[in-house]
């Protein structure tokens, strides 16, 4: 995938106000995974409306979208992820069964940052962290 091509960050300002929008795979976790800890030190809920994501900060809230036919869910990011090249978000079960991801496995999907109102503040360090990310997916 050419996540560089269809990912776009649109930032309104270098504070708690982040607008983000981008656009990569989806894929979600497996239920054996339910009960260990996330990065966050939350538990992973396979029936909770979570997700991992490698940059956003925990607590955010995002809205994920099927590219083919609109369908969407909001989840929280409590974990870091995922760590295949050309993904951007892992669902919990319960979001991946919102969406239908479940029955395909992975799926292209549109990310909108909806409430980063946890008190984290984006800084042009953050900014340069999640560029080198999208630079090492593409091996630029």
């Amino acid at each position: 995938m050419l996540y560089s091509l269809f990912s776009f960050l649109l930032f309104s300002s270098f504070s708690n106000n982040v607008e983000m929008v981008s656009w990569g795979v989806a894929s979600y976790y497996s239920n054996s995974l339910s009960g260990k800890k996330t990065a966050s030190g939350e538990k992973y809920n396979h029936n909770k409306l979570t997700a991992a994501h490698r940059t956003l900060p925990f607590g955010t809230k995002i809205k994920v979208s099927r590219i083919d036919n609109g369908k969407a869910v909001i989840v929280k990011v409590n974990d870091r992820g995922p760590y295949i090249k050309g993904r951007v978000v892992d669902l919990s079960k319960a979001a991946a069964d919102k969406i239908g991801l479940t029955g395909v496995g992975k799926m292209q999907v549109k990310i909108e940052v909806i409430d980063n109102s946890n008190g984290v503040t984006l800084t042009e360090e953050n900014l340069d962290e999640l560029m080198q990310i999208i630079h090492e997916e593409e091996g630029w």
